[in-house]
């Protein structure tokens, strides 16, 4: 097991116990990934809330950062047969994503070369890519195939016409696109930490759940209301029986990745008094709301048996333990070695700039946030990955549930769980409030936390380095 790096300074860490601490005591053996931790001295200066208010900042996040970034555009079971299309939007940007004869995926402006419209409005199955409006058309590999009234477009014959591409890489299950061709390949732009997923292997995972709502706030903000767990002492406090959001560690990898690892099964620093059992049941309350996807498993009476009573961490270890008999008794998989906290704990990892595929072994969860009509609304998506069954493919994914503007996110409950729902909605209550108190804003400054919004502020250092010219780096 790696060494704490002694150089750390944890004064402005919550006082107690901190979770590299319980990581020491779990009942395996943590993972090196787990146990280092990945620190960057960003200062203190405040943030202008017009980052998020103002069209001509996000003119320039539209001609400076996303053009130039690796964005998360599908997943392997979104597409899993060849002539299997998606269409991925984002901004004024329209793109489609082919399946091909040989397994391979193919990115190409969704965009008619004669007269501009859009060749597809929807995903779905693709013999080829033929245009509504007068029917020119391209084979799946991009090639042209037909312009009618060919006789009157003779100018054309020596010409280029295969649809313009994007560059393609697929990782851990998700299918990746860039405009920039000049990028190094996904894993290189990352960076440190995205080898922590090598062993969680989300690419043996389908999409059980897929739910999207329109939030009437900036995608960055919607986005950081996910990159902190201090918030849910005021707003989550339904979970802080089991949940310890102040021990949450904050890590920074680089320019493109960071993580929050937010202990579960252990009481937050909030509460006192409290004993083992009563994390156990309160967890079990919690379950019992519906958390329909299951990322964790409530504890029997029977499962204390064989921990020592007076552990302070017994309801942790008992919680791991039920998670790694559940989840093998739903797929097969042995999770016998895993570690205590990838089996209970939220590894909250973001890549820059939009998306945060959850790490571990329990049902992960993915995050995506697109700018959404203007600065003042954006998409936001959840993903419930499961793991598929010991020795069989991944299934075909659902289609992505689109609830009501005018509905909160409990409107998906029958997919994501009533549990799961309702912390979302929680945050949804706070958004359309923290735009509008943007907007409002007399100092135009915006103070974060030291430490609590560290990666609040790297993800703001990386957006400043896009918008300045300093990155993309080329390969």
């Amino acid at each position: 097991m790696a060494d704490i790096d002694p150089q750390i300074d944890r004064s402005d860490r919550c006082p107690g116990i901190t979770y590299t601490d319980m990581l020491a005591v779990d009942t395996r053996p943590a993972p090196d990934y787990l146990v280092m931790e990945s620190t960057q001295e960003l200062g203190d200066d405040p943030l202008d809330p017009d980052r998020y208010t103002s069209p001509a900042f996000k003119a320039l996040e539209d001609e400076k950062m996303w053009p130039n970034v690796w964005q998360f555009a599908a997943r392997e079971e979104d597409m899993p047969d060849p002539g299997d299309t998606v269409v991925y939007e984002i901004n004024d940007k329209s793109f489609l994503l082919v399946r091909q004869q040989d397994g391979g995926v193919r990115a190409f402006y969704n965009v008619c070369l004669h007269r501009g419209r859009k060749l597809r409005i929807e995903s779905g199955r693709s013999i080829n890519l033929r245009c509504p409006f007068h029917g020119f058309t391209w084979n799946n590999d991009g090639s042209l195939k037909e312009i009618p009234c060919s006789w009157d477009f003779k100018h054309l014959e020596d010409k280029d016409l295969s649809l313009p591409e994007l560059k393609v890489e697929r990782w851990q299950g998700f299918i990746l696109v860039t405009e920039n061709h000049d990028l190094p390949s996904f894993r290189d732009w990352v960076g440190p930490g995205i080898e922590h997923y090598d062993n969680w292997r989300l690419d043996e995972c389908t999409t059980g759940a897929w739910v999207a709502r329109v939030v009437p706030a900036n995608w960055k903000a919607v986005a950081e209301a996910f990159m902190e767990a201090w918030h849910s002492v005021v707003t989550h406090p339904q979970i802080l029986p089991f949940t310890a959001d102040a021990n949450t560690r904050y890590d920074l990898y680089g320019d493109h990745m960071n993580r929050a690892i937010t202990p579960n099964g252990t009481l937050s620093p909030h509460l006192k008094g409290k004993d083992q059992l009563y994390v156990i049941n309160k967890l079990a309350e919690f379950l019992g709301a519906g958390d329909g996807r299951g990322r964790r498993n409530a504890a029997e009476p029977a499962d204390l048996k064989g921990f020592d009573a007076d552990d302070p961490l017994l309801a942790r270890k008992v919680l791991a333990q039920a998670n790694r008999e559940g989840f093998a008794a739903m797929n097969g998989h042995d999770y016998s070695e895993a570690s205590d906290s990838e089996m209970l704990d939220n590894l909250t990892y973001n890549i820059f700039p939009n998306w945060s595929p959850w790490g571990g072994f329990v049902p992960n969860i993915v995050y995506r946030w697109r700018p959404w009509k203007d600065a003042d609304h954006c998409l936001m998506e959840v993903r419930i990955l499961m793991r598929a069954q010991k020795g069989e493919k991944p299934a075909r994914g659902p289609e992505m549930f689109m609830i009501p503007d005018d509905q909160p996110f409990t409107y998906a409950s029958h997919l994501i769980g009533a549990a799961l729902a309702g912390v979302f909605d929680q945050d949804m209550e706070n958004l359309p409030h923290v735009q509008a108190g943007m907007k409002a804003s007399k100092n135009k400054k915006l103070e974060l936390g030291h430490y609590q919004e560290t990666r609040i502020r790297q993800f703001h250092r990386t957006m400043d380095k896009y918008i300045s010219g300093e990155l993309p780096k080329t390969a």
